[in-house]
């Protein structure tokens, strides 16, 4: 699979949480909790936000803890929100238009999981796509699809039913084709306001996602950040510190908003067509 975290507070340098935490992401690229992909070396990406209304964006197929231009602008870059993610392929090919984040307009968005037997559902999906947001499907794999297929329905104004009608299709056409555990998913999207996390698994048994418990955690994990504010938070595919008391643990089957500091959790269910 792979790793993702997502920010959101006063402006920080992107090295501060990406390599100057006990267990930063490109720690997790070389060695991670998740026994199934203890490596996430096929690829990697920073997307984040400026002055602009379209957020930055660098990508590449090298393995993160190899990249030297990565660890050069991160230390160049300073922003108040960002995601970043490390890539583990499923099936899709080692190239940058599959690695994450995937941007739309002011949107960004990360997947770790993926969809069973995709090669099956491929063709149906990729019909259901907006004839206007076609040609943005630039890569293979499923996670861009599901990106696109969730502004199909709606994620531009309501980002939860975007996710659950995109959720929902993927499932019924699963059941058409007799595929079981169809999907398996935890998602950080942006629009540079909020940051919203998902985390759904069709059989109930989803990947791990966490948030910081307040802001203080968030200055314990980058102390050397020494102007993170007091809505700092950070939302994460594995914590970055050993202490169970600083992360907070994302229910199955949840859609989180985080706006300005404050983190709201719902259920969440896929919405059939």
């Amino acid at each position: 699979m792979c790793r993702w975290l997502a920010y959101s507070g006063s402006p920080i340098y992107l090295e501060d949480v990406l390599f100057k935490t006990d267990n930063s992401l490109i720690d997790q690229s070389l060695d991670s909790a998740d026994t199934t992909t203890r490596t996430n070396g096929d690829g990697l990406g920073i997307g984040w936000y400026g002055k602009r209304e379209q957020p930055g964006l660098y990508r590449d197929i090298r393995p993160a803890w190899n990249d030297s231009n990565l660890k050069a602008l991160a230390a160049q870059i300073e922003s108040p929100m960002f995601l970043a993610h490390v890539r583990s392929t499923t099936g899709s090919p080692v190239q940058r238009t599959n690695c994450h984040p995937f941007n739309y307009r002011n949107w960004l968005f990360v997947h770790n999981g993926l969809i069973n037997e995709y090669e099956k559902l491929r063709r149906d999906l990729t019909f259901a796509v907006a004839p206007d947001l076609f040609p943005h499907v630039l890569g293979s794999t499923d996670s861009e699809l599901m990106f696109m297929l969730a502004l199909t329905f709606g994620m531009e104004s309501d980002v939860k039913t975007g996710i659950a009608r995109m959720a929902g299709l993927v499932e019924q056409l699963a059941e058409q084709y007799e595929i079981e555990d169809a999907l398996q998913m935890t998602l950080g999207i942006s629009n540079g306001e909020s940051l919203y996390a998902v985390r759904y698994s069709t059989v109930g048994n989803s990947r791990t996602l966490f948030h910081s418990a307040s802001r203080d955690v968030t200055m314990e994990i980058a102390p050397e950040a020494g102007r993170i504010s007091r809505d700092a938070r950070a939302i994460v595919s594995e914590p970055f510190s050993d202490l169970e008391s600083d992360w907070v643990v994302v229910p199955e089957a949840s859609f989180l908003t985080l706006s300005k500091g404050e983190v709201t959790g719902e259920p969440f269910a896929p919405i059939r067509p």
